[in-house]
């Protein structure tokens, strides 16, 4: 199973910006979709935004559309996260999920967490002035 590891969380002012890397434990070839998460105190975990390995292909919240950005270096074996225009309302804690090309993931949406075969352990980011 593939082990991710979450980086680049902290606090933040809002409207300021962040960057949350993702790497992978494994080579990338046997990853079909990874994505980022996010779960707020007392909420359910929500998706954030996702990245096709093969294509590049990317998917967002609409919370998050023109203010976020996913991206992947294969040669790093990691996913980026770039925040930016930070809110209040994206205080959360981030998880990263990554779904196998041969995926025994429950579920197929990849908006929600049923789609996912491995998870980070979270990092957390709070914006708050």
């Amino acid at each position: 199973q593939v082990q991710l590891v979450e980086t680049g969380g902290g606090l933040v002012h809002p409207g300021g910006s962040l960057r949350l890397s993702c790497a992978a434990s494994e080579r990338t070839f046997s990853i079909h979709l990874e994505a980022w998460f996010r779960q707020a105190p007392g909420k359910e975990r929500e998706f954030v935004a996702a990245i096709t390995w093969s294509s590049g292909d990317t998917y967002y919240a609409d919370s998050v559309k023109g203010r976020f950005t996913i991206s992947r270096d294969s040669a790093e074996n990691t996913v980026y996260l770039q925040m930016n225009s930070l809110k209040p309302d994206d205080s959360a804690v981030y998880y990263c999920a990554a779904r196998n090309l041969l995926s025994r993931a429950v579920g197929s949406n990849l908006y929600l967490p049923s789609a996912y075969d491995s998870w980070g352990q979270g990092t957390q980011v709070t914006v708050s002035s």
